[in-house]
């Protein structure tokens, strides 16, 4: 969803500068940060997961050396 925000909040951006609203800019603004904010969540769960996995590994072989 996050991709789909921040093209929304593009959007209302810049009918909020077509139309001078300014509130309507002001929500397209926060609306593209927010995608932009999830899709940086979703990199960090995603290094997370790989981290832990890796470590997980690790451990497993640590505990039975072939």
């Amino acid at each position: 969803m996050s991709f789909l925000d921040k093209l929304l909040g593009r959007s209302k951006q810049a009918a909020g500068d077509m139309t001078d609203d300014a509130e309507m800019k002001s929500e397209g603004m926060h609306q593209e940060a927010q995608g932009a904010a999830e899709d940086r969540a979703e990199q960090a769960e995603e290094t997370a997961k790989e981290a832990r996995d890796d470590a997980a590994s690790h451990q497993a072989e640590r505990e039975n050396p072939m």
